[in-house]
Formats: structure tokens, sequence, C-alpha cells
């Protein structure tokens, strides 16, 4: 790991230091979310050259340069009656299934799948934890569909090995329109990993997806394969440094005292802005129009319904906390600001560690800074240990003056089956969990 250009994790001296292991880890763990985690899996066993994408070179996305690919589908789209009908084979001993993560039971199936199998730093210091709350949020927004929330059952005793979810969604890449799917939670059982059963999942998930009419799809990826439409990066605000030193996710620096971090990091107990307050059902007409209107400046971004904004950032405990201000007290909300919680389980300590992630904000009168610094202190009174955002929409405006620190590696944005310029991070509006 590299040493960090240190927005916020550096001494009151300006000095800078270099990564905890467990720091290490857990952005080493972030750069796998999401398919990253089955990159080997979905590629063959990686190395260089043309094997290093044995499987997405396969696939309908731009290969080389993307000046090389004309705006619009690398594939056309075509109609549904010519998309084949029939499942794709499974490897003997595996069977598809459905997933309703509306059962008890078979939600509970899907948590502890993933909680042991999904996105795990390479010292197995500590792992993603998905509540369950937060698996039924992700990924039962309007319109989703039961047959796109699939997986592999083992023939035998049926027990669930592999997942992955597709759910709806209407997004604008520069001037087009274009229904898509949001392609999350790939997972494949340790022991199966050498089954390739991830490749059959991708290709499983597209039919699904094309049958509907469909033919694109935006995921993320740790990993560079061909070819990322925008690049962005982690930046981490320390919440709780005490926690934080313990559990090795920080360390001090030379000459910098434990009384002198706390006071580096110190935020007032309380926001002063006035009319802020949490998210209710009567905000969703006013945050959706603050939200369209935001979004429409960047080159990609969802086209929320009030639907959709009703069913994201309306808050949900342990998940979503979503705040607005309402200056007047009359129902007008002029400013939103969101996080939504991942925390990570901290293995060989017996502890977890609580992280919230910076989701959707906007500020028309005041500073997106002060707006963030409120989100901050919201997010320390929800017992978060450490704030991460990433580098996207207007976020650099903040990172710097809140003593963000810069985090290592990046997160990759692609469009499934979708050619179009590369953007920066900073015309990327589209937050995918």
């Amino acid at each position: 790991m590299t040493t960090p250009d240190d927005g916020g994790d550096s001494n009151d001296n300006g000095d800078q230091r270099k990564l905890s292991p467990t720091e290490a880890a857990i952005i080493e763990m972030m750069k796998k979310q999401s398919l990253e985690s089955e990159r080997q899996a979905a590629n063959g066993k990686g190395g260089d050259g043309e094997k290093k994408h044995a499987f997405w070179d396969t696939q309908p996305m731009p290969h080389g340069s993307r000046e090389n690919h004309p705006e619009g589908p690398i594939v056309p789209n075509r109609p549904v009656e010519e998309v084949r009908s029939e499942p794709y084979t499974m490897p003997g001993g595996f069977e598809w299934s459905n997933v309703n993560v509306g059962d008890p039971a078979q939600r509970d199936e899907l948590y502890h799948l993933l909680a042991q199998n999904y996105v795990e730093d390479d010292e197995c210091l500590f792992r993603f934890e998905y509540s369950q709350e937060f698996l039924m949020w992700a990924l039962t927004p309007p319109g989703y569909r039961d047959d796109f929330l699939f997986g592999v059952r083992s023939s035998s005793n049926k027990k669930l090995v592999a997942f992955i979810s597709a759910i709806p969604a209407k997004v604008r890449a520069y001037q087009n329109e274009l229904p898509i799917v949001e392609i999350n939670f790939l997972c494949v059982h340790k022991k199966l990993r050498s089954k390739r059963l991830a490749p059959v999942l991708i290709k499983e998930i597209t039919r699904r997806v094309n049958k509907t009419g469909v033919f694109q799809a935006v995921y993320t990826a740790g990993a560079v394969l061909p070819v990322p439409v925008a690049s962005s990066r982690y930046y981490h605000r320390n919440l709780n440094p005490k926690k934080l030193v313990k559990v090795a996710f920080t360390r001090l620096n030379p000459r910098q005292t434990m009384a002198r971090m706390i006071k580096l990091y110190r935020l007032p107990e309380q926001p002063d802005t006035k009319g802020l307050r949490p998210m209710e059902e009567k905000d969703v007409e006013g945050v959706h129009k603050l939200l369209v209107s935001y979004l429409d400046k960047f080159e990609l971004k969802i086209l929320f319904t009030k639907a959709e904004v009703a069913h994201w950032l309306l808050p949900r405990e342990g998940v979503i906390n979503s705040y607005v201000i309402d200056k007047e007290g009359d129902g007008i909300v002029t400013d939103f600001c969101s996080f939504y919680h991942l925390p990570s389980s901290i293995l060989n300590q017996d502890d977890t560690l609580f992280a919230a992630y910076s989701y959707y904000n906007v500020a028309t009168t005041m500073s997106l800074t002060d707006l963030m610094r409120d989100c901050l202190i919201l997010a320390k009174q929800c017992k978060a240990d450490v704030f991460n955002a990433l580098n996207l929409m207007d976020n650099e405006e903040f990172l710097k003056d809140l003593k963000f620190g810069k985090g290592d590696g990046c997160l990759q944005y692609y469009i499934y089956n979708w050619a179009c310029p590369e953007m920066p991070p900073g015309k990327v509006g589209i937050v995918l969990l």
C-alpha cells in the first residue's frame, strides 16, 4: 500500500503518516466491493496479458480505447423474442433458485452467505456486515423483480451457495436516457470459486434482464476491467479517534498524542443550522425536486421518480439517515443531506467498525462544506466511527476543509453494453451501494 495524500489524517504539525495495517486492509476491502469480490472467479486466475480478462473480454464492453466506439449500444438491442428463453446450464450438482428477500428465512440465508463469503480483506481482519434491513432496502426499490434476485443452490442439500442481483432504474448518460439495471451483490461461496459459477451468474442475469427489453446495466468494481466510464476514489473522515486507534484502523503519528488527535477531529455536539431535522414523508416532493434539479448538471445520473426518492431516502434506523433543512418551518425544503450505514466485523477483535457512507447531498442556501459538517455531526450522533465519501459530484468541495484523508485505490464505474466518452468523477451523479 502507498502513503496517502493526507488531507485529514495528518497531525497538527502537518506530518504525514503511513497507513496502519487495518486501515490498509479496509481500503483494500473497499476496492474489492461490488463485482471485484468475484473478479478472479469471473476472469480465471488473473495475471498479465490477454488472460487477465478472460471473461470480460467476451462481453459487449468497450475494448482498448473508448474513442474507438461511437456513442450508443455496443451490441444492438434486439427484439425480446430473439433472446434465449432457457436458463443457462449449471454445473452438475447445482440449480438456479430465486431468493425472496421478503421471506425472513430466505433473507437470513442471503445474509449469512454474504456475511461469510462476500467482501473480506486479504488478511482476514474484517468483513462487510450488510444487515438484513439493509438488504431489504437495497434489493426492493419500486419496480424490483423477484426473478432479478436469484442465486444457486446445492442440488443435494438446497443450501444457497451463490447470489446476484439486479434492480431497475432509468439513467441519463450524457444526452441519452436509458432503462438499465444496477448489478450488485455478486457472491460465490469461498469453497466453490473454482467451479466458475460467477460467469454463469453474470450471463444468466444478462439473459433475464434482456428478456424484459433492457440491454444496459451500471455496476462498479475495484478492478480495471474493459473499460471504465469513470474512476472515483474513497476519502475517510475520522469520527472516533480512540476507537479507530484501538482497532488499528488508524494510528498516532510521531509526536502526536491521543489528546491532540481527538482535538484535531473534534466536532460540535450539535448542528447549529436552523430548521435541520430528519426527513419525513411530507418532504418527498421537495427533496425530489431538489435532487432532480441538482443531478441535472452531471453526465451520468439516475432519473429518480418520487417513489424512488421515498424508498432510497426516507430514514430507516441503522440503514439510511436523511435530513432536510426547513428554515421557516413551512415545509419548504431548501437543502438536504444523507448517509447510509455499512459496518464491518473486525474478525480478530470481536468488535465492529461502524462506518457511514455519504449518499446524496444538495445545498442551495448554504455551502456544501457547511452542510456536510452538519452531516458529520449527525453521523457521529448515530455512533459512526468513520465517515466515507467518494470524490463524485461536488464532493471535492468539502473533502480537504473537513479533514478527510485520501484513500488508496479507486472504484471504477461501468455501463454494460454502452459506449460513451469517459468522464471525470466530478461528472458522475450516481452512488451505488
